[in-house]
């Protein structure tokens, strides 16, 4: 809403989904908070379809953005180029590249901080040592065991999770920037030294007080960012996102004498006689 908002967007529209029927009082002080005066109760697919094509009761609309579940991700990209969408963010993702000056205890909690968000969310480790390989994985195991969503955590542990060992950190920057990730933690002894290297990430933390949930609830940048690997053509949602551009031209005769030359000969080459014509029929005027 804020980067909307910023970019002069004029009339926003907010869908939240109420699963049991009730009205999250949060969501609605944030609402109001903000100026928000359209919201629908509906989430999903199926607010997608609604935004994109209107129903009775809600009007379509221009763009649609906004995280979610794989099924939402699949909406967006159905609906893309009826509406425009900002990007495919579907199950959550976070790789942390860390070496043996990192601690277990802070990497188990920050991978289990996105595993908990669902079964096909992808939570890796990329580590040069195997003590805190071996160290990170037992920490998992205890500290999973105290969640009240463990059984998402350990369903997205099993199919999406891992835990790879490479012979340095500069071969984990590499597997990184082929992932591409959604959050991206360094947990070196200086993460502001591998920063440069890192070319694929939708938001990066640097350094073991950085954990990711910071970006999610308080930092700041916005935390709709590209997922599936998306991360190599895509940024995190931002302003720009809800800026148009036009192209302008406008040319004297002045001007117009001194391209039109190399305008009629390329519009020859193509086999274009009218739009060499355009050029011909001009420089024959004398004003």
């Amino acid at each position: 809403v804020i980067p909307a908002q910023v970019a002069g967007v004029k009339e926003i529209t907010v869908c939240v989904p109420t699963p049991r029927g009730e009205i999250n009082p949060y969501v609605m002080a944030a609402m109001e908070m903000l100026g928000i005066k359209e919201a629908y109760r509906i989430g999903g697919a199926q607010a997608v379809g609604a935004m994109a094509y209107g129903t009775q009761a809600i009007r379509r609309v221009d763009k649609i953005v906004g995280p979610g579940n794989i099924y939402v991700a699949a909406a967006k990209r159905m609906v893309f180029g009826e509406v425009d969408i900002d990007m495919i963010a579907g199950p959550s993702e976070i790789l942390i590249i860390a070496d043996n000056s990192a601690d277990p205890a802070f990497i188990a909690a920050d991978l289990l901080s996105q595993a908990e968000h669902d079964e096909l969310a992808s939570s890796v480790l990329i580590t040069d040592s195997k003590i805190l390989a071996e160290d990170v994985s037992r920490e998992i195991e205890r500290q999973m065991a105290k969640l009240k969503r463990r059984t998402i955590a350990s369903k997205s542990l099993k199919n999406y999770g891992a835990v790879i060992i490479v012979r340095d950190i500069a071969h984990a920057v590499r597997l990184s920037n082929n992932i591409a990730p959604e959050h991206l933690e360094i947990m070196t002894e200086r993460p502001a030294a591998v920063l440069p290297e890192i070319k694929n990430a939708g938001a990066i933390f640097l350094g073991r007080w950085s954990p990711e949930p910071l970006g999610d609830y308080s930092a700041g940048p916005n935390h709709t960012l590209p997922t599936g690997g998306t991360a190599r053509f895509f940024s995190p949602l931002g302003v720009y996102d809800f800026i148009k551009r036009s192209s302008l031209l406008s040319f004297t005769r002045e001007g117009f004498m001194r391209i039109a030359g190399k305008v009629e000969a390329i519009a020859n080459i193509e086999g274009l006689e009218a739009h060499g014509n355009t050029i011909r029929i001009r420089m024959k005027k004398k004003s």
